[in-house]
């Protein structure tokens, strides 16, 4: 198993979109890229924990491969948009990819300049190691109960 970890506005509608796909065994919604390892949904409103609103996605690369997941990630939201989604504005609803190896950064960086061909280097999402990913307990609580 692999782990993916993107950030493409609001958690809740990629999360369902990537649960959907034959290859993803696991999802989870969470924060990362911030200042801290702990946070919660209020801190990272206020826009100073610098977290972005990220799915973390548990894939089988035998199904799968990390460039698909890109693709679809891509496929998700609007990559030319700066910290925003739809209705949704703040530096947590940024587009990014956070690597955890230097391999996915070597997959990240071809399929985002691939994507800047086609839209005419408008793409804005930002490419990052993997830094301070939190889980959003708090929302993960609340789904789980109404299960």
């Amino acid at each position: 198993m692999e782990i993916a970890v993107l950030a493409l506005g609001c958690f809740w509608g990629p999360e369902i979109k990537f649960s959907k796909i034959d290859g993803i065994i696991r999802t989870e919604v969470g924060y990362c890229g911030g200042n801290s390892p702990q946070t919660t949904y209020k801190e990272v409103c206020t826009g100073t924990t610098n977290h972005a609103e990220v799915v973390k996605l548990e894939f089988d690369n035998k199904i799968i491969s990390y460039s698909k997941i890109l693709e679809h990630f891509f496929e998700f939201h609007d990559p030319t948009t700066l910290n925003m989604q739809g209705p949704d504005r703040g530096t947590q609803y940024r587009s990014e990819i956070f690597y955890l190896n230097d391999a996915q950064k070597q997959i990240a960086e071809k399929v985002i300049d691939d994507e800047n061909k086609k839209l005419s280097g408008k793409v804005v999402t930002k490419l990052s190691l993997l830094k301070n990913y939190c889980p959003a307990e708090e929302y993960h609580q609340k789904y789980l109960e109404k299960r």
